[in-house]
């Protein structure tokens, strides 16, 4: 099931799919995502968008990372687990699942994932 959600202060939707995702899944707002993702890039030399510094910045939070099993589709993967907080990467674009539900500014849910965060117990 596809939720609208964007968390961004001035509704942009373009580029900070990474925020977003984060935002919801960690049930933060978007600025303090947004600032916590840049500290953990400057710390990294690295930019806030690449994978792995928001990828060490979910780890840090008590995420761990997964592959997902090949050709499996957004809407596959939230039916396949409909309890739990995940994060989603897919080619060029990260979104969050939570308790089968996709948040997301557009209905991703026919792209493929390639690996993902989950919430750790």
């Amino acid at each position: 099931m596809f939720s609208f959600y964007n968390p961004n202060p001035t509704g942009k939707n373009v580029g900070d799919c990474a925020v977003r995702a984060l935002s919801k899944a960690l049930g933060q707002d978007w600025l303090v995502t947004y600032l916590g993702i840049c500290i953990q890039g400057a710390l990294a030399g690295d930019m806030p968008s690449a994978n792995a510094v928001w990828g060490a910045y979910l780890a840090r939070h008590g995420f761990r990372r997964r592959l997902a099993p090949d050709g499996v589709t957004v809407s596959e993967f939230a039916r396949a687990h409909p309890a739990g907080v995940y994060v989603l990467a897919l080619s060029g674009h990260v979104v969050c699942i939570i308790d089968g539900t996709l948040y997301d500014t557009w209905d991703s849910s026919r792209e493929v994932v390639l690996y993902y965060w989950r919430k750790g117990r």
